[in-house]
């Protein structure tokens, strides 16, 4: 049975620790760490655009904001949850199932998927700024 007391802030605790680590995925380790143009080789690695790292780099942070902050919290998680379905399959399934496989493995990504559509079931918790509105739920 789900305590009803306890989660809401259970719902802010993923919320806030799922977007301080996109905002730390998204604005620092793929601008500081492996650069833009580093970042941008691996994406062209991978067969897409390098011009997607910017524009990856952009939604991770920025949705790791909107989770912080409780905006949308329901549909910024699953769009994160499906980009990361997306990161396991193109960027880790050829490099095995154990994240700590040279290059990293299909684990880690998938395990965030499954947290993202946790929290797009929860919700957003306590102390949203903008709620998510319930199916069925006129504004």
């Amino acid at each position: 049975m789900i305590d009803g007391k306890t989660a809401p802030y259970a719902a802010l605790l993923l919320r806030v620790g799922m977007g301080i680590l996109f905002i730390l995925h998204g604005a620092y380790l793929k601008v500081a760490v492996f650069t833009m143009a580093g970042t941008g080789k691996y994406f062209a690695g991978l067969g897409l655009p390098d011009g997607f790292a910017w524009l990856v780099m952009l939604y991770e942070t920025i949705g790791g904001l909107a989770l912080i902050l409780g905006i949308q919290v329901r549909w910024v998680a699953l769009f994160l949850g499906v980009h990361l379905l997306f990161a396991a399959y193109l960027g880790h399934a050829a490099n095995g199932f154990w994240f700590s496989a040279k290059g990293g493995g299909w684990e880690y990504p998938l395990f965030w998927a499954g947290a993202c559509f946790a929290l797009a079931l929860l919700g957003e918790g306590a102390h949203a700024l903008r709620p998510s509105r319930p199916a069925g739920q006129a504004r």
